[in-house]
Order: structure tokens, then C-alpha cells, then sequence
């Protein structure tokens, strides 16, 4: 004479194949500092990962503040993925202690930073002893730096799709190398290599393609009547045909000291998250103004 099975029993066996179905779908919750982030992890992640970014469209990395529901969130999330904007400096130790088990990774790691230049321009560069610039995505061989570190903090957490993880960041890493050689050949043969811009952002993309970046403003302070007018000298004096401005800044100043000089202003975006197109977008802006 059998026993029948309990019915306990006969509901977990017909529930296992469903619960490791669920488990195989499983997306990793990713929380990232910025929009271009966002970019890097759906590449290298593809539908494994569900990414949430801490500094919205419009919103400054350099006076972020996070939300109750964004710090609610990050409780649940497996991977926190940095990049050393300001902002992560006043909350990373509360970011950690929401979620003590929550892997960490920072973009910086294997970078050597550079410094920030003063406004004005000076050379400051790797060899400067300024404040470090936070804006190594600027970069595309810095991307792919980090997306090969991505790639195997996400292999880490989830070995099960390893492949997947490899073959995303080579296609990846493909996508980038043809966005350098499109970019050094935008700009190759320039005889103008200066640009000014508002915030200096763009010091890494400044030193990978030869150019030199002449920041307006340093450190988030405004420039006085001195500092405007050596920087309008020093525009007159390099021949600069493009000055840029950032969407989270104000173009006054720069508008002023543009029609003094003769040079276009012309909007662009650090934290923009179609990566590739802005990039070209940037090379394109210095090469048609100072061809």
C-alpha cells in the first residue's frame, strides 16, 4: 500500500519550477550618480539590469541632495556604481549605511585623475595640484575602463549569465573605440585646438584629443570684472571661435564675453545620456567653428 504525498509537498514541487523561473528573471537593481551611467550599465547589463539615476535631467551633481523615496529604494539595491561627482562626497557613508550588503563599485578605480583647471585656463592638468576632476566619462577610453569593470562586478553578482555580461561589453567596447577614431579624425589637422566652456567640464576629453579647455568659471564661483577681462584677452589672443555652456549654468556671462570676442555660443551637455551622439555632437561644434 503507497502513501500519498502531503499536499504541502505536492504544492512545492509544482511551485519550485515557477520560483526558479522567477529567480532566472530577476533583473539586479542598479543605482547609479548620473544620466551617461545609466547608458554604461544598459549596455553592459542589457535586460539583466533595472537602472535608477540619483541626478535627474536638470539637476546638478554639485548641490544633489537624495529624496527619502530615493534613499528607500537604494535599500533594495544590489549595486551602487560611483563615479566621484560631488554630491556622492556628502552622502556615500549614508548611501552605505541604507544598505550595508550592497556591492560598490567606483567608476575611478584604475583612472589617474586629473586636476581642475582655474578659470582662465591655466595648465593644471595631471601634473596641477588642484581640486580632482570628477568627469572621467568624458573620455571614451576612460568608458571603457570602466565598462570592463562593470562587466565583472556584474559577472560577480550574477555568474549565471556571464556571457552575456562579455559579449554586451565587447560590442560595448567596439561602439566606443569607433566613437575615439571618429573623434580624432573630426578633429585632426586643427590649427585651433582652444575652446572655452563655462564649468571645465571637458578637461579628459580636452587631453585625449589634443585641445585645450579655458574654463570661465573655477570651483563654482563666478568671475569678476578682472578675471572676465583676461579671459577676453586671452580668447582674442588664442583665436577662440566657440565658447560652451552647460544647461545647468547660466549663459549670461558667456553670451557677453562671446559678442566681445566674436565667438558663437553654443549649449552643451556633460550629463547628457545618449553618450555616442553627444560626444559626436561636441567634435562636430569645435571642428565646424574653427575650421
Amino acid at each position: 500500500m503507497t502513501r500519498s504525498l502531503p499536499h504541502r509537498v505536492i504544492l512545492l514541487i509544482l511551485l519550485l519550477p515557477a520560483v526558479a523561473m522567477a529567480a532566472a528573471t530577476e533583473k539586479i537593481s542598479v543605482f547609479v550618480s548620473i544620466l551617461p551611467q545609466k547608458y554604461f550599465v544598459q549596455r553592459v547589463g542589457g535586460d539583466r539590469v533595472s537602472v535608477s539615476v540619483m541626478v535627474g535631467p536638470g539637476e546638478s551633481p554639485a548641490t544633489y541632495e537624495p529624496g527619502p523615496r530615493q534613499m528607500a529604494a537604494l535599500s533594495r539595491a544590489r549595486l551602487y556604481f560611483r563615479i566621484g561627482v560631488p554630491f556622492e562626497e556628502q552622502w556615500m557613508a549614508r548611501i552605505r549605511a541604507a544598505n550595508p550588503g550592497m556591492s560598490v563599485l567606483d567608476g575611478r578605480e584604475g583612472i589617474r585623475l586629473r586636476q581642475m583647471e582655474p578659470a582662465g585656463g591655466g595648465h593644471a592638468g595631471h601634473a596641477g595640484k588642484g581640486r580632482p576632476d570628477p568627469h572621467i566619462w568624458l573620455s571614451p577610453p576612460l568608458v571603457e575602463v570602466m565598462a570592463a569593470h562593470l562587466r565583472d562586478r556584474l559577472v560577480a553578482l550574477d555568474p549565471a549569465h556571464a556571457a552575456e555580461y562579455r559579449q554586451n561589453y565587447r560590442a560595448f567596447a567596439a561602439d566606443l573605440d569607433r566613437l575615439d577614431r571618429y573623434i580624432r579624425g573630426r578633429l585632426a589637422g586643427l590649427r585651433n585646438r582652444a575652446f572655452m566652456v563655462f564649468h571645465p567640464s571637458w578637461g579628459y576629453f580636452a587631453d585625449r584629443y589634443h585641445l585645450r579647455q579655458i574654463p570661465v568659471e573655477s570651483e563654482g564661483k563666478t568671475p569678476g570684472a578682472r578675471t572676465l577681462a583676461r579671459l577676453t584677452e586671452q580668447a582674442r589672443r588664442l583665436g577662440v571661435r566657440v565658447i560652451f555652456v552647460q544647461p545647468q549654468f547660466s549663459r549670461a556671462q558667456v553670451e557677453t564675453l562671446a559678442h566681445s570676442v566674436g565667438a558663437r555660443v553654443e549649449t552643451i551637455d556633460s550629463l547628457a545620456e545618449d553618450y555616442l551622439a553627444n560626444l559626436r555632437r561636441v567634435a562636430d561644434l569645435i571642428a565646424e567653428a574653427n575650421q
